[in-house]
């Protein structure tokens, strides 16, 4: 579905853009893509809206997955990546789940500023951004996803998330199509 509206307090959401992982040989050039996450942050944060930075910092337990342990990561893996120009206002998340949302308290930080929406970016789409756009959408929100500016590793997960998924979960767009819409409400 194409993005009709976003809601006056709407939140960005960016998934994973961190040193440890943007190295990584993704499908789409990541220089694009962070360079779409940067405009997103930036046109936010001028109109007032809360941005959510969020890093990896492990995995959930599981039988299929063992999770690596935070001093076996690199020097600066985590660090999210200079050109997202974090400011002090921005909400950072460390998660180590698929998803923001699922251990970490990013729904009632988003609830306790009235976000009753939120655009989604980042990687990997059908992974980290993937899930995190479900459990915003189980959690109430308005879920709207910014498909330019987001990329996988795997061209048939990140495919797979755009035309199956994404359509079920909210309404998607280019970051074009949200920087307008932004500017058009003049929040």
């Amino acid at each position: 579905m194409a993005i009709t509206t976003l809601d006056p307090k709407t939140a960005l959401i960016v998934v994973d853009l961190q040193k440890g992982i943007v190295g990584s040989p993704f499908t789409h050039a990541i220089g694009e893509v962070v360079e779409r996450a940067r405009s997103l942050a930036a046109t936010f944060r001028r109109h007032g809206l809360p941005v959510v930075l969020v890093n990896v910092a492990g995995a959930a337990p599981g039988r299929t997955e063992r999770p690596p342990r935070i001093d076996m990561f690199p020097e600066g893996w985590t660090d999210l990546i200079p050109e997202l120009d974090q400011q002090p206002g921005d909400i950072v998340v460390t998660k180590r789940t698929w998803g923001a949302f699922a251990s970490t308290d990013l729904e009632a930080r988003m609830k306790a500023l009235d976000v009753t929406q939120v655009v989604v970016t980042g990687v990997a789409t059908g992974t980290g951004v993937e899930a995190t756009a479900r459990q915003a959408y189980e959690q109430g929100f308005n879920v709207t996803l910014a498909i330019d500016a987001m990329t996988d590793m795997r061209p048939a997960a990140h495919d797979y998330s755009i035309v199956n998924v994404f359509p079920r979960l909210g309404e998607t767009g280019t970051t074009r199509d949200i920087l307008d819409r932004l500017d058009q409400r003049g929040a």
